[in-house]
Formats: structure tokens, sequence, C-alpha cells
């Protein structure tokens, strides 16, 4: 029964009701009631005339392949997505907490969703706000050579490495204090095609910015990859480093870690970010003498996200995943005296930037 003839029928015991001696019934409302009930049989009917099938050319024509619909919705993100950050500029509003002692070094870690659309929307003045001594930034997209110095935050070097395919991943650092070394990749050409990692060494420690590969949005083609080739090599790389001094591991890495670093973590348990695999291999790191160094200090703490997706306005919503992180060597915890911060009013990207303050004592 549709909720219409429902409705005509809920109509119909009004009236009896009425006649009972309740009210009394107008003839107006009966002729209403009637001619309701005339509508839906004529509509009864319409609907069981067969309808008359379509030429097979059109027919075929309005058919597409899973991957023509794939390739449909992802453009359709990518215009939502482009649509989205033409519409805003960069907030650089309370930048002033927390503050950076001469003996402390403030480190901003970024993935910008693009490095040529931060640039149009006040990336410049951002980073004078910020005043970061290192900042590195995640999702780049672009060549180096297209990067002018007069488009860059003045007292900065600048260092950028571009995927093999254009348009993809890249990662960048811009610093006002000087490394001893730095370092592109981790010496794998397989992985470093992508252009996803940028090591730098200071006298104290590492900083490793890094753009880990998503596992896949369509059907996690990419998990076994990211699981059983990315993560072994990559974290072998990290390892290698620790045993010379400890590392700040930052970047997008593509995980939500528990269930409180997601929004709705039961409707994503086979989502890219929330597999068991990609949780456990971070687990599996963590306990090697690692520390998600937010988590430290804000070992409860839900709502705290770093990415929103643009779809659906989840941003406004803060329905959003923590996938931004500061993974530090467990012996240098002890420089870090005060909570990671994430600076979720600065627009401009699907991420936020996050930050900390390390100690150089």
């Amino acid at each position: 029964m549709t909720s219409r003839t429902k409705k005509l029928k809920m109509d119909e015991e009004e009236i009896l009701k009425k006649e009972d001696g309740s009210e009394t019934t107008s003839e107006e409302e009966k002729e209403e009631v009637e001619e309701e009930e005339e509508e839906d049989k004529k509509r009864k009917l319409v609907k069981k005339t067969p309808a008359k099938k379509a030429p097979a050319k059109k027919a075929a024509a309005k058919k597409k392949s899973k991957d023509e619909d794939e390739d449909e919705e992802e453009k359709e993100e990518e215009e939502e997505t482009n649509k989205t950050t033409a519409s805003v500029s960069i907030a650089i509003d309370n930048l002033d907490e927390p503050k950076v002692e001469e003996n402390q070094m403030k480190i901003i870690s970024w993935n910008v969703a693009g490095f040529k659309s931060v640039l149009s929307k006040g990336f410049t003045e951002y980073v004078e706000k910020e005043n970061p001594d290192v900042l590195c930034l995640q999702e780049t997209k672009i060549n180096p050579s297209n990067i002018k110095k007069d488009q860059m935050p003045k007292g900065y070097e600048y260092h950028f490495i571009e995927a093999d395919q254009k348009g993809h991943h890249g990662t960048g650092v811009l610093t006002k204090k000087k490394p001893n070394a730095i370092t592109f990749g981790i010496g794998i050409a397989k992985h470093d095609n992508e252009g996803r990692v940028i090591t730098l060494e200071y006298d104290q420690f590492y900083i490793v910015n890094t753009y880990i590969p998503n596992a896949g949005t369509r059907g996690l083609q990419r998990l076994d990859y990211r699981i059983k080739e990315w993560d072994v090599d990559f974290q072998a790389y990290l390892e290698k480093l620790n045993a010379t001094k400890p590392i700040i591991w930052c970047g997008d890495l593509n995980v939500a870690h528990t269930e409180i670093d997601l929004k709705n973590p039961k409707t994503n348990k086979k989502s890219a970010g929330f597999t068991i695999e990609e949780r456990t291999s971070f687990s599996n790191f963590l306990e090697k003498g690692y520390v998600d160094s937010y988590r430290h200090f804000n070992p409860g703490k839900e709502g705290s996200y770093t990415f929103w997706s643009y779809l659906g306005g989840g941003r406004s919503k803060n329905v959003g995943w923590r996938l931004d992180y500061f993974v530090v060597s467990k012996r240098l915890m002890d420089s870090i005296k005060i909570s990671p911060f994430h600076r979720t009013s600065v627009m401009g990207s699907d991420h936020c930037p996050i930050g900390v303050v390390v100690d150089l004592n």
C-alpha cells in the first residue's frame, strides 16, 4: 500500500467517525476524498501499462562500465574539491600559541593538496604568521622547477621532490634552520619514484617528512603494496636512522590508528586508512620504541581530526579523520614539553596543519 493510498484510507475512516456523530462532515470534504480515490485509480492504471522499451542503441549508450563509473566519480570529487578550495582563503588567526623560545624548534606539517593551489590562497602570509623553523609539506603535486623564489616566504630555504607521474603525490620542506644534510627518498626506486619522503638531518635528530601511500579508495587496490612492501621498507629505513639519532617522523600517514581517530569507525572498517592491516602495521611499529606524540598528551580526546572530506561538508560538521602525525623516538619525548597542536582554523586544503615544539638542549 502506497503512502498516498494510506492517506486516503485514513481520510475515509475520519469521515466515518464524523458521520457517527462525533463531528459533521461537509460535502466538500467527501468530494475531495472521492477525487483523491479517482486519481489513485488512474495512477494504478498507468503503472500497469507496460512502458515502451528503449532502442537497443540508446540502452547500450546508457550503460557504463565499472571503470567508467569510478573515473566519473573521481572526476566529480576532484571538481568539488577544486570548487571548494577556490572559494576559501587561508585563515591566520590565533597562531600566537604556543610561544617558542630561542632554544626550541617549531615544526609544522601540512598536506596542502596541491602547492600551486595554496600559493594563491595566502600561503606566504600564513607562513609568516605561523613562523615555523621547519615546514613539511605533503601532496604538493608540483614540478620544483615551476616554483619561483619570489613566491616563497622570505628567510626560508626550500626543497621539493616530485613524483614521476605528473600532478601526483610529492613532498616539500621549507627551513629557517639549515639542516646538516637533506636526503630525498629512501634509496629504493619503486618507492622513490612517487616523491614521498624528504629527510632533514640536524644535530639532535632527523626530521622525516612523509606522504604515506593510500591503500586505495576503490577496492583497496594498493593495500598489499602498502603493507607488504612500503611499510616493510620504509619502517626499516626509519629504524636505520633511529640507530644513529632519534627521529621525528611527520606527515600525512594515511592511517587512523584507533576508533577515536575518526568520526565513524563502525562504517569504515574496510575503508583505506582504517583497515585492520594498516592499523596493526602502525601499532607494531610504535611498539619498537616510538610514540604518537599527540596521543601521548591527549590519550582519550575525541573529535580531534586533521582531515575532512569536502563532499558532504565534513569540515563544518567535524566529520573527519586524524591522519597527520608527529611520531617520535621514545627517547626524544623528554624534549617535547607541550602537546602537539592542530591548526583547525587554517583553511586552504582538506587537511589542516599540525605542529610540535621541540627543545634543542
